[in-house]
């Protein structure tokens, strides 16, 4: 279940991207913290690709993830990097050490680092949609952006409304 919802989110994201040109995906907004979408889609998936790497050595530190400038100024790189993280999402669980720059680790797994790369995706995605959020060309999921319990929140709330 969790690869699926990846999955879906991650595809949410490239249908986003396919919707956009150049000059759109790599505009400044002061919205963003004067960043673009490239660079908020450059860091979902580099931290996604940065679990990939590191999970057979078992010592995930995101705070040394490759920044890889071409992913934010390319879409279609983007979409490669999407399709990459997509095919190799499906692995067994086991222990990893997380750890930061200060020095400091903790012992965590790969499900849940799967599950937060999931919902830093998620929020990251909230911030490109305020961006969008006049655009009249652009079609999202109305789960673009949102996070499952608040899906599940909102149904339950119509179903009381009923």
């Amino acid at each position: 279940m969790l690869v699926s919802d990846i999955q879906s989110t991650l595809g949410q994201l490239s249908n986003l991207l396919q919707q956009l040109d150049e000059p759109t995906y790599t505009k400044v907004h002061p919205a963003l913290g004067l960043a673009s979408i490239g660079e908020h889609t450059r860091h979902i998936i580099e931290m996604f690709t940065c679990l990939q790497k590191k999970y057979e050595n078992g010592f995930i530190n995101y705070d040394e993830r490759e920044r890889n400038r071409v992913i934010e100024t390319s879409i279609q790189e983007a979409l490669n990097q999407i399709n990459h993280i997509n095919e190799h999402l499906d692995k067994p669980n086991k222990t990893l050490v997380l750890s930061q720059a200060d020095g400091t680790q903790i012992e965590s797994n790969y499900y849940r680092e799967l599950l937060y790369n999931l919902e830093h995706c998620i929020h990251h995605q909230a911030l490109i949609k305020v961006t969008l959020y006049n655009a009249t060309d652009i079609i999202l999921s109305s789960h673009f952006g949102v996070a499952p319990s608040t899906i599940a929140y909102r149904k339950s709330i119509k179903m009381e409304m009923n």
